[in-house]
């Protein structure tokens, strides 16, 4: 999955909880801090990988062995300070984007690609990138994961968009600073 469409993800999976848990729209906050879970692995493992550290672009922060302790730590921190929704709310990012991963790798029927939700007992193989996902009927063209993700930002920027654009005006706010 593209790394931009996790941020979108995030942001959806925390908006859903918070419309059952609450009945309402995400606050900026935690929306931000959703995003920003949602980012992390790819902030940690994609510069690893770039500067050649560990074989591929999803070990550390892609793995379970990682993702737990640092979410449970999170969180654990977030109840201590009583900011408990911050702490949820990285945890829904942060799971939202391993759990975006795996459904492309089950699709495609490349099981072996699922190695990095336990890296390093289990190898990693190169991602094999874009998978096909069918043909169009009439058109006779391939659609792609690609084409499901373009579908998945729109919702989620409609969505947010929906929602009132948590998050907007603190950027608003540091460009006029």
């Amino acid at each position: 999955m593209q790394p931009v469409v996790h941020l979108v993800v995030g942001y959806c999976c925390y908006a859903a909880y918070t419309r059952l848990d609450r009945g309402e729209p995400p606050s900026a906050a935690p929306a931000g801090v959703a995003v920003v879970g949602a980012a992390i692995p790819d902030l940690l493992d994609k510069p690893l990988h770039s500067a050649g550290l560990v074989p591929v672009g999803r070990t550390i922060g892609h793995s379970l062995l990682f993702a737990v302790p640092l979410v449970l730590l999170l969180w654990l921190l977030a109840r201590r300070f009583d900011r408990a929704r911050l702490g949820v709310a990285f945890a829904i990012g942060y799971g939202s984007h391993l759990a975006a991963d795996i459904p492309w790798h089950v699709l495609s029927g490349d099981y072996d690609e699922l190695g990095f939700l336990l890296w390093p007992v289990t190898p990693m193989p190169a991602y094999t990138g874009v998978k096909p996902i069918g043909t169009i009927p009439g058109v006779g063209t391939e659609a792609t994961t690609l084409w499901l993700e373009a579908v998945i930002v729109v919702a989620g920027v409609a969505l947010w968009w929906i929602d009132g654009r948590p998050g907007l005006g603190v950027f608003r706010q540091a460009i006029d600073r």
